[in-house]
């Protein structure tokens, strides 16, 4: 089928260069129209990207999540493994060993060796499981890196802190007492 254009050329009613001039024109309109066109943005394509951008953010926060987790679970594994290779006998119960934990005084049954040598740091309380276990100084130390709770009781750090807190006290020592004074 022709065109409306070729039709009225046919009959007549339309010559070339008119019919030319009309096209020309319509192409120049067609560009204008194009060069100031501004890009639509199709709100469905927007929503699904940001969809999927979501997506992916709270995948990662979940990875992330999974990680730490895992993490978390690997250094307790490595605490109550360092703890139960590296427990220590109590002996008999010759003397009761006191030491605090979380405000409150617990009480352990050991013999006089292994008193001394909690008292002078080289044995440290820990928890384990349901209840305390003694292990030795540097194994502590490497517990006290990957989980500080697991220590309970160290002497040779409450001792430093004794230390400190007398110094604090003692702060009026410096000070002479009048030998006059009568109460």
């Amino acid at each position: 089928m022709a065109s409306l254009q070729d039709q009225l050329l046919k009959a007549g009613l339309a010559d070339k260069s008119k019919a030319k001039q009309v096209r020309t024109e319509k192409r120049k309109k067609q560009k204008q129209k194009n060069k100031q066109k501004v890009e639509q943005v199709d709100e469905a394509t927007v929503a699904a990207r940001q969809a999927i951008e979501e997506k992916k953010a709270k995948d990662r926060a979940l990875n992330e999540a999974q990680q730490q987790e895992r993490e978390k679970r690997s250094i307790a594994a490595q605490v109550k493994q360092l703890i139960s290779i590296n427990i220590q006998k109590r002996g008999k119960d010759e003397t009761v060993l006191n030491f605090p934990h979380d405000n409150v005084i617990k009480r352990m049954h050991v013999s006089n060796e292994i008193h001394k040598q909690v008292t002078k740091g080289k044995l440290v309380v820990v928890k384990f499981e349901d209840g305390y276990e003694l292990i030795p100084t540097p194994v502590a130390d490497k517990i006290a890196q990957r989980d500080e709770a697991s220590i309970v009781y160290r002497a040779d750090i409450q001792a430093a802190t004794e230390e400190t807190t007398s110094e604090e006290e003692d702060w009026y020592a410096d000070y002479q007492i009048p030998d006059d004074l009568t109460w």
